[in-house]
């Protein structure tokens, strides 16, 4: 097939519950390609002698390679061709943000729509997992050497599956007793299944590498005590950004007043997933406010939707072109009916005669000069402010750098905002400790957090080495 068939073929479109339903439920939106759509989705592939579609991947998947077995029916050797660098493609497939990423320079794009890269990394991983075609990669011998990884998040997971290929013994220490970190406690089921996490996580562990759960580095055992007394040749610290942010305004201390990370990680962890079967112990609204703008206020939203909520309002300061979250997630939101009130800004929370939330004071914004991010700053209108009716408020406005960990480490250089500092293969100021995800960039993406984990597990690879 010439290039000007491929022109012809439009980008293949991904069946989706529809939204009335999913509004209700907790499972996946997206159904998945069939194998003959997968297969004239990969047919639109134009093989471009400079691959750009590569260079917009921050772990290197060999993405023209993946696609020409799809097209020859290889589903499998596709599924293993991405394995080679990606050891979650199946999380990749599903919350990756494709199309400001590795589809973004698809030259494809440039006349049409780009290549649907990330629903074919999807089709593949989860083909291959389904028809049990699974196959464990090839390990170099033992090399007796020891690595502790710290946090079982995308970056912990890619480290660990980078090293244990090249025969290292991997532990990861995880505090709570699920591994995944954010991809099992911050993303909701309907987005990423906890069995597919779980799926991922026991590949790992089925070619060698350990996990201990429950195990509070910090608190539990040191950093300290992992290299010392534990034998551990190098430590990489993967722990996320998980300290709670709120907006520091009146009526914050008010009862059903949330962050986030609060309420996403009780409907993950607790099963509130599983409402009505499972009534996990968080309050559900029927008037909900989630403040912020990105996926995690998308995902927080229409979490209290599948809860009961009869209404959900985002508010958000800046217009809706200026919104972090995925163009996928604002549109799914508001085909489920959740409201965006935008250009808008929390100033007060009121509380009734019992201490729980019930009233929202917001100002009205306008659009200023650009900030620092290129964005134009929001400026408030003086005197516009109007109350919301709300029993439920969500602040989905970030989170921090938890110092649990890093208070514990005083010779470990942190930055202004408690972060620590590496340079770009994850060294940091402590020898042989390294470190890479959000608790060095602050909250990002899951596959920059992979990448970040690629370059770590080299850098680590060579120090291990040097010390012989």
């Amino acid at each position: 097939m010439d290039a000007k068939d491929k022109l012809k073929i439009p980008r293949q479109k991904m069946p989706e519950q529809n939204p009335n339903a999913r509004a209700k439920n907790f499972m996946e939106v997206p159904l998945g390609y069939s194998p003959k759509t997968a297969q004239l989705e990969a047919q639109r592939c134009l093989h471009c002698k400079i691959p750009k579609c590569m260079e917009g991947c921050p772990v290197g998947v060999k993405i023209p390679e993946f696609l020409k077995l799809i097209v020859e029916g290889d589903f499998a050797a596709a599924a293993r061709k991405i394995k080679e660098t990606n050891s979650l493609p199946a999380v990749c497939g599903r919350v990756c943000p494709q199309e400001s990423q590795c589809e973004a320079t698809c030259i494809l794009g440039k006349k049409k729509e780009p290549v649907a890269i990330g629903r074919l990394e999807r089709f593949v991983a989860d083909y291959e997992r389904e028809k049990n075609l699974i196959k464990l990669p090839k390990k170099l011998p033992s090399n007796k050497k020891k690595v502790a990884i710290i946090g079982s998040g995308p970056s912990g997971l890619t480290v660990a599956g980078d090293l244990i290929k090249l025969g290292y013994e991997v532990t990861i220490f995880e505090a709570l007793h699920k591994p995944g970190g954010v991809l099992i406690y911050g993303i909701p089921e309907f987005r990423l299944p906890k069995a597919i996490v779980e799926a991922e996580v026991d590949y790992l562990v089925k070619q060698g590498v350990k996990l201990e759960l429950n195990k509070v580095i910090g608190a539990s055992k040191s950093v300290e005590d992992l290299m010392k007394k534990d034998g551990y040749d190098a430590i990489y610290i993967g722990v996320g950004a998980g300290l709670p942010r709120f907006m520091r305004i009146e009526g914050e201390n008010l009862s059903n007043v949330y962050s986030a990370n609060e309420y996403l990680t009780r409907i993950n962890l607790m099963k509130a997933y599983l409402y009505p079967q499972h009534y996990t112990p968080i309050a559900l609204g029927r008037k909900v406010t989630v403040v912020g703008g990105g996926n995690v206020t998308m995902d927080s939203a229409r979490c209290a939707l599948r809860t009961g909520a009869e209404s959900v309002t985002v508010v958000y300061r800046r217009a809706r072109e200026q919104m972090p979250a995925r163009a996928e997630e604002i549109h799914h939101a508001e085909e489920e009916g959740i409201f965006l009130k935008l250009l808008n800004n929390p100033v007060e929370l009121i509380g009734d005669d019992k201490g729980a939330v019930k009233e929202m004071k917001c100002i009205r914004m306008e659009l200023g000069e650009p900030d620092d991010s290129g964005r134009r700053r929001p400026v408030p209108i003086e005197g516009s402010e109007f109350p919301i009716k709300t029993d439920l408020v969500i602040m989905g406005i970030g989170a921090g750098a938890n110092p649990l960990l890093t208070s514990t480490l005083p010779t470990l250089e942190l930055n202004k905002w408690g972060y620590i500092v590496a340079d770009e293969n994850g060294k940091t100021s402590m020898k042989g400790v390294f470190a890479g995800g959000d608790i060095v960039t602050g909250a990002a993406t899951v596959i920059s957090a992979m990448g970040a984990g690629k370059r770590a597990a080299r850098a680590i690879d060579v120090h291990v080495r040097s010390k012989k």
